[in-house]
Order: C-alpha cells, then sequence, then structure tokens
C-alpha cells in the first residue's frame, strides 16, 4: 500500500458494512471538499468553518471592480491553494483505481488534487483553479502563467497580505482600486478561471460523463460530501433509478442519508484508506 496505515483508522459496524458491500463490485466515487480538509483546504460547510458569500458569474461578467478584487483575493489564495498536496485519502483513490477497483473518480473539488494524486479518470464537475479561460473566444491558459503576468503588470501594489484559503482558492481582499487584471492575449477578452461560479451550470457534457460513470458501476461511494450541491445529488438519484448501493463516508449530516445503503460518519481520509487495505486482503 501507498497510503500510511499507520494513522489512525476509522471503525465499527458501518465501515464493515461499507466494505462488504465494495468488495467485488465496480465503485464509482462522488468527492467533496471533505476530502482536501486533511491536505490544509478549509471545508465550506464543516464545523467551524466561516460564512462566506462567493461570487457569483453574474457579479463577475457586470463588474470590472468585481473582477478587480476576485482577482486580488484568488492570486493570493491561489499560492497557498496551489500548494496544497494529495493527502492518504487521495492516494487511497488512485490506489483503488489502478487496482481496477474504482472506475474512476467525479469531484466537486476544484483543486485538482485526485489527479496530483494519480487518478487517471477524474472527472471535475466544478471545473479546476490551476486553468483560466477566455470568456470570448474559448482560450485555455495555465494559471501560473496568468499569476505570472498578474504579478508583472503590478509591480507597485502588494498583494503580500494574510493568506486565508478558502475551498475554491479565494480569500478576501481589501483596496484593490489600482490593481490591473490580465487579458486573453489572443482577443482582449475577459479571463475566468476555469471554474463553475455560483450561478452557472456545469457543462451538459461533463455532467453526462459523470452519469455514465455512475451508471456503469456496480456501488456509488460518496467521500466528505456533504451533497448540499444541486450536482452531487443529481448523481445520487441517477445511482437510486438504477438501484445501485449508495455507501457515503463523511462527517455530520449530507443530503443524501435517506438514500445510502450505508453511511459512515467518519473522516474521509482515514476511511478511504481503511477502504483500500480491507479490499486489498
Amino acid at each position: 500500500m501507498s497510503t500510511d496505515t499507520e494513522a489512525p483508522v476509522a471503525a465499527g459496524p458501518q465501515l464493515a458494512e461499507a466494505i462488504e458491500l465494495l468488495r467485488g463490485a465496480r465503485v464509482a466515487v462522488l468527492t467533496g471538499a471533505g476530502v482536501s480538509t486533511d491536505s490544509g483546504i478549509p471545508d465550506y460547510r464543516g464545523e467551524g468553518a466561516p460564512v462566506r458569500t462567493p461570487m457569483t458569474v453574474q457579479t463577475f461578467l457586470a463588474s470590472e471592480q468585481a473582477r478587480k478584487r476576485y482577482w486580488a483575493g484568488s492570486h493570493l489564495g491561489w499560492r497557498s491553494f496551489g500548494s496544497a498536496v494529495p493527502n492518504r485519502g487521495h492516494l487511497a483513490l488512485a490506489e483503488l483505481e489502478a487496482r481496477g477497483v474504482v472506475g474512476g473518480v467525479i469531484t466537486q473539488n476544484v483543486d485538482g488534487l485526485h489527479r496530483r494524486a494519480g487518478n487517471r479518470h477524474v472527472i471535475e464537475l466544478h471545473g479546476s483553479m490551476d486553468r483560466v479561460l477566455c470568456l470570448t473566444c474559448g482560450q485555455h491558459y495555465a494559471r501560473q502563467a496568468i499569476a505570472a503576468r498578474l504579478e508583472a503588470l503590478n509591480p507597485e501594489i502588494d498583494l503580500e497580505t494574510t493568506i486565508r484559503p478558502a475551498p475554491d482558492g479565494d480569500v478576501e481582499v481589501d483596496d484593490v482600486d489600482a490593481l490591473v487584471i490580465p487579458s486573453c492575449t489572443v482577443c482582449g477578452g475577459i479571463l475566468k478561471p476555469d471554474v463553475v461560479f455560483f450561478g452557472e451550470f456545469v457543462p451538459a457534457d461533463r455532467f453526462q460523463a459523470a452519469a455514465s460513470l455512475v451508471q456503469g458501476a456496480d456501488v456509488l461511494l460518496v467521500a466528505g460530501s456533504s451533497l448540499v450541491v444541486n450536482s452531487g445529488m443529481r448523481l445520487i438519484e441517477q445511482a437510486r433509478r438504477k438501484r445501485l448501493p449508495i455507501v457515503i463516508v463523511n462527517r455530520g449530516v449530507t443530503k443524501g442519508d435517506g438514500r445510502a445503503a450505508v453511511k459512515v460518519d467518519a473522516g474521509a481520509s482515514e476511511t478511504l484508506v481503511a477502504i483500500a487495505a480491507a479490499l486489498d486482503s
């Protein structure tokens, strides 16, 4: 095993029941922010999470001032967010995919950590912060290239403030009137991180790919998601219609608990490590 089995491992009858459902099955996985908390990325809705008002796509498009505030905060957050590394839970899922147990991972996270952990079949429902998109011509950029341009355009602005990262890689920043934000080098259009903002829909082809992964599975494993976001519950409904057993691993209540065959109320990392170890025996 590549995961750290010396760390505390989840236990209990619910875990044992979950393992039996997963044993010998083709598993589709849906993950949320709780999978990345052990990598230092905070959860939106976990206990102690600060109340936040994320920027909507309507606000981003309507106001240059809003775009300045977003890019200043997102740039600072990216420095911390982009340096996060996969944790034991990510590595356990990558190993399960390599062994043919997991057919693919659908994630609501935008941190790219499943790809960096080694998962090959990853569907990022809400996109990824390591890519930037021109909203006019569709040109894509690496986030690091845009970060370098932002710093070059603003050599006199002190962006070295206290970084308080959020699940979407953003932070709060004041006084950004003088900030110059990069535009598309191809057409001059507005640049936006290639993520689904509040007020946007998950692209239809991306959701269909996720639904197809669920349709081809024997079990749906949900890890670290409260399932408050509609895209997650739509996939739960896909599984329910196909009569797939649903296993949920999450600390606290989720919207899908009533549809779960088994609910393991425990942390994602230690539980995924325990599952990977058990299915390897």
